[in-house]
């Protein structure tokens, strides 16, 4: 009887207990302590950030995003259809109207070539969702927002270790967003990151996210006293969150190197099943680096999606689809604008997510391949 496969399992490198150990002895666990430093250190020397900021979730960074850009009732905000529910939800709180965009025919990424016709007087940014760690084509959106003077938020909630033309992801727009939750990459349960970029916004961001209050000037020394200044909320993460986080940073390279030997053992066990026109395998754009988030496949229709995911988990594969349309969504249907967005109802209805962790045997990565490989030759 073959054993489960999971579709995520959670890696520790080692250190994860013994670093939540120092931090608790640090007598310091509640936010900004000693390993929450450490990673804002790590992420800024290494992806050239200008200022880092953990929060207790990805969610909460795009939360944070929206306040910053001071987004008022009616302003609209450009993005893809085809994402998590917080990229949109963050920004409908502040009064927002989500203009949203179709999906690429090659990858699930924003069409670029489709945003600027969308723009209004009432426009205040774009975001840009660099799905599966693949990047966005940022020259053409930088280009767009530029020219109508708006903001550019990354939602790189996937997309650590990942470069578009040399750039780290999440370097690129004036603000950023990444994911620690426990299905990405470099993990610490729940977690995320604010990335600012843009000078203008680092102090009012250490404000906003310090329940709007100037505190953490007050412990820099540079004030003698803090109060209420600004809008804001609890957005910091537990120390002992950081420090976990911390242990993972730290073997970011093995990580990412396992990970990416994965991704190509399904690649090349798929990539026949791809040149048959059977099915589709992700392609990697000539500007973007792979950081090896997920594989992922897109049938040819919804039934043989649900058809293969129900052989893979007769053979005790846990194979997933992923997101759903959102303008399309129960919530949202009734605000769209009615537009058609072919390429993104077509990942809703097709894309199937494989197995995907550190841990993955050899062994497991053949059965998933040659499972696959059996339904499609049949």
């Amino acid at each position: 009887m073959n054993t489960s496969i999971g579709f995520n399992k959670p890696y520790m490198t080692g250190n994860e207990t013994e670093y939540i150990r120092q931090s608790v002895e640090s007598k310091k666990i509640s936010g900004d302590g000693i390993f929450t430093k450490r990673c804002h250190q790590f992420l800024e020397r290494n992806y050239n950030f200008k200022k880092c900021l953990l929060t207790t979730s990805c969610t909460d960074a795009l939360e944070m995003a929206a306040l910053l850009i001071d987004l008022k009732e009616g302003d609209e905000v450009i993005m893809p259809s085809y994402t998590f529910v917080s990229t949109s939800n963050a920004f409908v709180l502040r009064g927002a109207k989500i203009v949203f965009v179709d999906s690429e025919n090659n990858t699930p990424n924003i069409d670029a070539d489709k945003v600027e016709e969308l723009i209004t007087e009432k426009t205040k940014a774009i975001v840009v969702v660099h799905y599966a760690g693949m990047a966005c084509d940022m020259d053409k959106i930088m280009a767009i927002a530029n020219k109508h003077n708006l903001f550019v938020i990354e939602d790189a909630a996937q997309a650590i270790d990942s470069f578009y033309k040399g750039k780290p992801l999440g370097s690129i727009g004036h603000l950023a967003t990444f994911s620690f939750h426990e299905t990405k990459n470099i993990i610490s349960g729940e977690g995320g990151m604010l990335v600012i970029n843009d000078d203008r916004f680092i102090k009012r961001a250490e404000i906003i996210r310090e329940k709007g209050t100037n505190r953490s000037a007050f412990f820099r020394g540079e004030i003698d006293k803090y109060g209420w200044v600004d809008i804001g909320s609890s957005f910091l993460p537990s120390d002992i969150i950081a420090a976990f986080l911390y242990a993972q940073l730290e073997n970011l390279e093995d990580i990412q190197n396992r990970r990416k030997y994965i991704w190509n053992k399904y690649y090349e066990g798929l990539k026949e099943l791809d040149s048959k026109n059977l099915v589709r395998i992700p392609q990697i754009p000539s500007y973007a680096t792979n950081n090896a988030h997920m594989f992922y496949l897109v049938c040819k229709d919804i039934e043989e999606r649900s058809a293969l995911i129900s052989k893979l988990k007769e053979n005790d594969i846990n194979a997933v689809f992923h997101y759903l349309s959102l303008h399309k969504s129960p919530f949202y249907q009734d605000k769209h604008d009615g537009r058609e967005l072919p390429n993104c109802d077509n990942y809703a209805d097709c894309l199937v997510r494989l197995p995907f962790y550190y841990e993955l045997k050899e062994e497991e990565i053949k059965r998933v391949i040659k499972t696959i490989t059996d339904f499609y030759q049949k």
